[in-house]
């Protein structure tokens, strides 16, 4: 039962080699654990129950079956048909990290919003945060203040790109984002769609192209993202964030 709870475990880590290393285990080693063959010590025991972030029952009880406090997706009730999604978004995938967002605006006609959005891991799951544009608050009549403003949602891997719900606090709509890699220089774009859970109107629209842009590291790239976000015109994108949100072209 530990070999396979072990094996259920490291699926979300592409490399075995990477995975052994972080625990400070013999690669080996390690291996004898996967296959059955051997049992760690008490403290290699403990060491890797607290890396996994799991208790002894592993070695009882399928890992896919413990119940732990405020699980939903990855729980034992939607795990085979959500939770492998939530729990296998890797950083090769998805990097963890600031990134900068264009759509076409639901609010404003002839208008593009462009924001910003932290993802980050925490007990082995991606999430995302951030704030709405002030601009975008005050459109609507809304407060502008820090903590209305924040959206957080997660993330989780799709056959061919990621999906993100989102929504901002005590709010009883979402969004609905769909991105997939696309090529580029350094490999850091995202392009997809947007969706608001709203009613059809007759004006407006509630899907849309999307872009993210993941930043990197550098301070001044964010800080220089940060001052340009909110609503711009067509000819104030990004070029390349133009050219991948097809303007002119209707979204199917």
């Amino acid at each position: 039962m530990f070999g396979a709870n072990l094996r259920h475990l490291s699926k979300q880590y592409p490399s075995i080699s990477e995975l052994s290393r972080q625990l400070g285990i013999n690669r080996t080693q390690f291996n004898r654990y996967l296959s059955g063959e051997s049992f760690p010590r008490p403290d290699v025991l403990d060491r890797i129950c607290s890396f996994f972030k799991v208790d002894a029952r592993i070695l009882l009880e399928p890992v896919e079956n413990l119940e732990t406090k405020g699980q939903i997706l990855n729980g034992k009730i939607l795990n085979d048909f959500l939770g492998q999604g939530v729990s296998s978004l890797s950083e090769q995938s998805f990097p963890s990290g600031v990134y900068r967002f264009s759509r076409r605006s639901f609010l404003k006609d002839n208008q593009y919003l462009i924001g910003l959005a932290y993802v980050f891991r925490s007990e082995g799951v991606t999430y995302v945060k951030g704030f709405e544009p002030k601009a975008a608050m005050q459109h609507q009549g809304l407060p502008a203040d820090p903590r209305t403003r924040e959206f957080r949602g997660y993330a989780t891997r799709q056959d061919d790109g990621v999906a993100l719900i989102i929504a901002r606090r005590g709010a009883l709509t979402c969004s609905f984002n769909y991105l997939a890699r696309v090529a580029s220089l350094e490999n850091n774009f995202w392009v997809g769609y947007v969706g608001r859970t709203v009613r059809e109107v007759t004006s407006g629209i509630r899907a849309t192209r999307m872009v993210y842009e993941h930043l990197g590291p550098q301070f001044s790239d964010i800080l220089g993202a940060a001052r340009g976000s909110g609503f711009v015109s067509e000819a104030d994108l990004m070029p390349f964030h133009r050219r991948l949100l097809q303007v002119g072209d209707p979204f199917r």
